[in-house]
């Protein structure tokens, strides 16, 4: 199998002078290309000069992760596409692990590395860490980070899991599958696209998995501050589009009156605690949510009618909120999961 490793940038040439180096380095069964998204630092320059055998597609404007990624795979042709992040470190070998398994196992579409924190090399990253899953309400959750606790990485999830999705930060993926289930939502923008890009590919009976084996580190934005308005906004407004585009009419009108009360008594935090911006964020969320869901509909319908595996063995059946606040429960391993329920279909 050909693979293409695709790192998206955007003003990034700081982190291309970083970590470049080391994926051109430890990857020589890979393709390495820089996809640039209308950057107007020093990015192109660098490019050219460094790194000038590395084939770099440049874009007129910045279109976002999500849109950036798609006109980038459109243009490879390998059977594999690695969706990199610019600020990701990578070691010798790292690539062979994911490279056998999803040799050995085609009904397996998409998987991920371990990630860990470039800064903080013994703990796990938050945008990712060792798989994802999503809980009954619909929030993200992952082996090694639940909402803000991210753990230590004392090898307790170095087995091969299957999970819900898989972290955009390092994304391996068959190209064919990408193409066929529609890649990307460009009306995301940015954060949580690779959620609803892996729910789709699971509700058609595709498996995604974690391979710990292969480890990267990853700088990421796990400490920026979750009062970032912007931040918040894109979250708040995209976690309700995922579930939309993804869930049945039925199910979804129950999920979102509990998700109006928990996003309001989020709001209600923020403001309490003097982040206005960030408040209003929320509310302008729904809003948008609201405006935007009839452009998501045949989506949805489509979405519906290819799907051969029902959410309740997409979704982890656990209460989220209710296990880390009212019980305590902190890391993955103290919570309830049915892992059972996320087995790949062959």
């Amino acid at each position: 199998m050909t693979l293409s490793i695709v790192i998206l940038n955007w003003n990034g040439a700081d982190m291309l002078r970083r970590f470049l180096p080391s994926v051109i380095e430890h990857s020589p069964e890979a393709e390495v290309i820089v996809a640039d998204n209308g950057s107007t630092d020093d990015s192109l320059q660098l490019l050219a000069e460094r790194f000038p055998d590395i084939r770099t597609l440049v874009f007129d404007r910045n279109y976002g992760f999500a849109e950036g990624y798609n006109k980038a795979i459109a243009e490879v042709n390998s059977d594999l596409c690695l969706l990199l992040n610019s600020d990701v470190r990578v070691e010798s070998g790292w690539l062979k692990p994911m490279l056998d398994y999803m040799e050995a196992h085609p009904e397996v579409v998409a998987c991920q590395p371990k990630i860990r924190c470039e800064w903080e090399p013994d703990k796990l990253e938050y945008a990712g860490a060792c798989g994802g899953y999503i809980d009954r309400l619909g929030f993200p959750f992952c082996r090694g980070r639940i909402l803000g606790t991210v753990e230590r990485d004392e090898g307790q999830y170095d087995t091969i899991a299957p999970v819900a999705w898989a972290t955009g930060a390092a994304l391996l993926i068959r190209r064919n599958a990408y193409v066929e289930a529609g890649g990307l939502d460009a009306r995301f923008f940015a954060h949580q696209e690779e959620i609803d890009l892996c729910w789709r590919l699971r509700s058609r009976g595709y498996g995604i998995v974690c391979i710990p084996q292969s480890v990267v580190y990853h700088v990421g934005g796990g400490t920026l501050p979750k009062e970032s308005p912007r931040k918040a906004y894109l979250n708040f407004r995209n976690n309700l589009l995922l579930l939309y585009k993804n869930m049945p009419k039925k199910d979804f009108r129950t999920i979102l009156q509990w998700r109006r009360l928990l996003d309001a008594a989020a709001a209600l935090h923020f403001l309490v605690g003097g982040h206005w911006a960030a408040c209003w964020a929320v509310v302008r969320a729904h809003l948008d949510f609201h405006r935007m869901r009839g452009d998501f509909k045949a989506d949805r319908d489509r979405n519906q009618a290819a799907a051969v595996v029902p959410n309740s063995q997409i979704l982890s059946p656990i209460n989220l909120l209710g296990q880390y606040y009212a019980k305590g429960r902190h890391t993955y391993g103290e919570l309830k999961v049915k892992s059972e329920k996320l087995k790949i279909k062959n």
